[in-house]
């Protein structure tokens, strides 16, 4: 998806990082009704660590490219994934959106 949107390697690394902490802040705001500029706050704070995560993603990638997955920390995020599927089932939901 990134690709046919133009973007390169960090771009989509800088998507993915900033989104797996970008619902948890959202998720803050709903559910313990802190306020939204605090909790883009912390986002903001926490900028340089995610572009340390995006750099690092990006030459894990190539190193992976060059000498295959099993380099790689992970070859997904299955803790994201879980997450979503127990919330989905779940019988009380915590917020609608």
């Amino acid at each position: 998806m990134a690709r046919a949107a133009g973007l390169d390697a960090r771009d989509a690394a800088c998507c993915a990082a900033y989104e797996s902490v970008s619902g948890a802040a959202s998720a803050t705001v709903r559910l313990l009704s802190l306020d939204p500029f605090d909790a883009t706050g912390v986002l903001a704070r926490l900028a340089p660590d995610l572009d340390d995560v995006a750099d690092r993603a990006v030459r894990a990638a190539r190193t992976a490219a060059e000498e295959g997955v099993d380099v790689l920390p992970a070859c997904s995020a299955p803790l994201l994934e879980i997450g979503a599927e127990l919330h989905a089932g779940r019988p009380v939901r915590l917020f609608a959106s």
